[in-house]
């Protein structure tokens, strides 16, 4: 995997984690920011290396991106409330 690659998936990861609200709180009542965005940035850094598995070129930079998105709202949809 080139840093090409690894730079713009990170970047990616980055601009995916300010699209989160900072005012969601758990059951505890405490506001469960951290875990929130630790899981959508984690899920996407997943996603996007398991996108990186696939295919070559071109294709593998859209698995890539795809992967991070859809590693990105399951990573959302388990963390956060």
């Amino acid at each position: 995997m080139s840093n090409r690659t690894i730079t713009l998936t990170l970047a990616g990861c980055l601009a995916l984690s300010g699209c989160q609200s900072g005012t969601i709180t758990g059951a505890t009542g405490r506001t469960a920011e951290f875990g929130c965005i630790a899981g959508t940035v984690g899920g996407a850094v997943v996603g996007g290396l398991a996108g990186a598995t696939i295919g070559s070129g071109t294709g593998q930079l859209w698995a890539v991106g795809g992967g991070a998105v859809l590693g990105s709202a399951a990573g959302s949809a388990l963390t956060c409330a």
